[in-house]
């Protein structure tokens, strides 16, 4: 006889067949987003899961069927200063929400970058990975397509390699700010892009360099300044520009700190935002509006990145192929 003070059994799959009516292998396929079981099936399923307070047996997961239900996000801790890492990892949460599939963070290893990959796939530690800062041509994508690894990037590539994807159009970006600027008079327009070995610099450049021929406007080279360079340098270039004659009068960023930061370098040297000149930069938060109200603001959201690649990644995971797998969000 059972003891009452004993702690209740742990809900299985057999104990949601038996509260859905349902047989456990339907339970087990809805629980793991199979395409073939129907969205109201999937629903059913899910909702019972959390009534009954079920959790999955990990090992006993990966016992049976090879999984371990482990989605592992790389991404370098110190993107953090722009807001980016903590909406992209609850993002990435709330795509995974409802699934049997855990979350975990692997730090982006600065000096190589390929440690983590080959640690994700020496030790199968998780069914499937979420990258960033892609470059042109990625080996840490053509490393675990090679492994058979499902992953899902922050970002293209170019590199011959169709895979799921979720990218914010930089262009149109880049586009649309120089736009907005020589629609207040501003003639001279220094970018401050991302860095060069990241993909989506040459995408951000493509779009300036259009704006700037469309609107006739004139390109002022920030040096070897970019969104990775230290804002404490960031600052002093803006500072060192209000002096000169021939300085810019619009700046673009690719990200909210260094807009603060240039900005505020140009501010302390006496210059004018919306007077003296004019900035537009991405945003994800509102902060930037709220500090700085004159400036213009292109909103990029990394909750909904890391959302729809927590499901792509999952849809790759279940067979669906790749080239239906690819979001390119617009700016507006």
């Amino acid at each position: 006889m059972a003891n009452p003070q004993d702690p209740p059994a742990r809900p299985t799959l057999r104990t949601l067949a038996q509260i859905t009516g349902l047989g456990i292998s339907t339970v087990s396929q809805a629980l793991r987003d199979n395409p073939e079981i129907a969205e109201d099936t999937k629903r059913r399923v899910k909702l019972a899961a959390q009534q009954a307070g079920y959790r999955p047996d990990r090992a006993g997961v990966r016992l049976r069927t090879g999984k371990t239900n482990v989605i592992t996000v790389v991404l370098n801790p110190e993107d953090e200063g722009s807001g980016f890492f903590s909406q992209f990892v609850y993002g990435v949460s709330d795509g995974l929400k409802g699934t049997a599939y855990h979350l975990v963070i692997t730090p982006y290893d600065l000096n190589d970058p390929m440690a983590p990959m080959r640690y994700i796939v020496e030790t199968a530690s998780a069914d499937g990975v979420i990258l960033s800062r892609t470059q042109a041509s990625d080996p840490r994508v053509r490393y675990l397509a090679d492994n058979n690894m499902p992953f899902a990037t922050h970002g293209r590539t170019d590199m011959g390699l169709v895979h799921p994807y979720h990218d914010f159009d930089n262009d149109a970006f880049a586009y649309e700010a120089a736009r907005q600027l020589a629609a207040r008079g501003r003639k001279r327009l220094g970018l401050l892009g991302p860095p060069p070995e990241l993909y989506y610099s040459r995408h951000t450049n493509q779009g300036f360099e259009r704006a700037i021929k469309d609107f006739g406007l004139e390109s002022f080279a920030l040096a070897s300044c970019h969104t990775d360079t230290p804002l404490a340098q960031v600052q002093e270039i803006g500072r060192s520009l209000a002096h000169l004659a021939q300085r810019p009068d619009g700046i673009i960023s690719s990200s909210t700190t260094s807009a603060f930061a240039i900005s505020s370098g140009l501010q302390h040297e006496g210059l004018r935002i919306g007077v003296d000149f004019d900035t537009a930069s991405k945003h994800s938060t509102n902060l930037l509006t709220i500090a700085i109200p004159e400036i213009i603001s292109i909103p990029e959201d990394f909750h909904e990145a890391g959302r729809d690649l927590a499901r792509l990644l999952m849809r790759s995971i279940n067979g669906e192929a790749a080239e239906t797998l690819q979001h390119l969000k617009r700016p507006f």
